[in-house]
């Protein structure tokens, strides 16, 4: 891993700084899908999003189509590349702009040489350790037919994990498809609202909902709301994997009380 630049000297004496990056400040490198829908604030592709600096990487080629639908080998590799990269420019962690590139956790990992958080997934079994006894992690998803239990083996989830996808409304699952580029804000919370709770209707035992897709954070508040749950999605994640990565300065130790 890179040496880092932000840890605060113990005392006035020692204000020695470390090199080996070529960019400094933004922990985590994000290795993004090659699309071009609208990414609206909320989302991980949209730098407002994030209260703390981030490096993007687009993996050139790496369509939905042929990292998700078709597994194409050719598209782990242009991943690892990617990664790679971000890596030599100073991330010190990584992750990925969409929730079933889980299946690539492993390999990025072994490949670049440092933690990698690449999938919102990875929350379940954590959020299923913080319910009561009785209620479980229910999975929104941006299409249930996509969803494996390849994808689930690779996150650490439990087989019978309820699942429900946004496929049925009119909106959300189709944005990221659509040529002439839009998306319908208002129709597509609609949809994930329905979704969700459908979901809730149908596994009452559903405790809290970790959301798939990394588009689907500018709806997770308009979530929780309507269904009265909490809602973990790629940002919760990333908010807790750059709190390791970089943890908050307090100064030194009784310096103020």
């Amino acid at each position: 891993m890179n040496n880092k630049t932000n840890a605060v000297p113990s005392s006035e004496s020692n204000r020695t700084a470390r090199g080996g990056k070529s960019v400094y400040g933004a922990c985590i490198g994000v290795l993004m899908l090659d699309t071009d829908f609208p990414r609206i604030p909320g989302d991980i592709g949209n730098t407002l999003t994030w209260p703390f600096p981030m490096l993007f990487r687009v993996v050139r080629g790496a369509t939905g189509q042929k990292a998700i639908n078709d597994r194409a080998p050719e598209a782990l590799q242009a991943f690892i590349a990617a990664g790679k990269e971000l890596v030599a420019d100073g991330a010190d962690g990584l992750a990925t702009s969409c929730g079933f590139l889980t299946l690539y956790q492993d390999e990025l990992a072994a490949a670049c040489g440092v933690p990698v958080a690449a999938s919102s997934l990875m929350q379940v079994p954590m959020v299923e350790r913080l319910l009561p006894p009785g209620k479980r992690a229910g999975i929104l998803t941006i299409n249930s037919t996509y969803l494996t239990p390849d994808h689930l083996a690779a996150a650490g989830i439990a087989p019978d994990t309820p699942i429900m996808g946004c496929e049925a409304g009119p909106e959300f699952s189709q944005f990221t498809r659509r040529k002439n580029q839009f998306i319908d804000c208002v129709q597509a919370e609609h949809d994930m609202l329905d979704a969700g709770a459908k979901l809730i209707r149908h596994h009452p035992d559903v405790g809290a909902i970790v959301l798939e897709c990394t588009n689907m954070p500018p709806f997770a508040a308009a979530l929780s709301a309507h269904i009265s749950l909490p809602v973990y999605s790629i940002y919760s994640l990333l908010s807790w994997f750059q709190a390791g990565l970089s943890p908050r300065c307090f100064g030194p130790p009784g310096s103020a009380q």
